[in-house]
């Protein structure tokens, strides 16, 4: 069952970029908070400065990248594969690329 987009709902033009930022940022404060650490510690494990741990662990995932969430994923160990395939219909395109980061 896929997950109705909210931002989709309410109209906004970058929803597809929010929903996306806001799944990963989901994975990114799950394992964050299993790990029980302090937001200086979270500091200099992900590389940004403590007000921006702030925002983050507030769920503040507009404020950063969809890379930048990639990117504190892998500094908690966390693999990363992205699966590239045509959407439905587009004809002559039949393969499927995978790449791990």
């Amino acid at each position: 069952m896929e997950v109705p987009n909210v931002f989709a709902d309410l109209g906004l033009s970058n929803a597809s970029e929010l929903f996306t930022r806001g799944k990963i940022g989901l994975q990114v404060l799950r394992l964050l908070k299993q790990r029980n650490l302090k937001q200086r510690e979270i500091s200099e494990l992900l590389g940004i400065p403590q007000p921006e741990v702030s925002h983050l662990m507030k769920g503040e995932f507009q404020r950063f990248s969809e890379g930048k969430l990639l990117i504190f994923l892998k500094r908690l160990d966390t693999e990363i594969t992205l699966h590239l395939r045509p959407r439905h219909g587009q004809e002559g395109q039949s393969a499927e690329t995978v790449i791990s980061l």
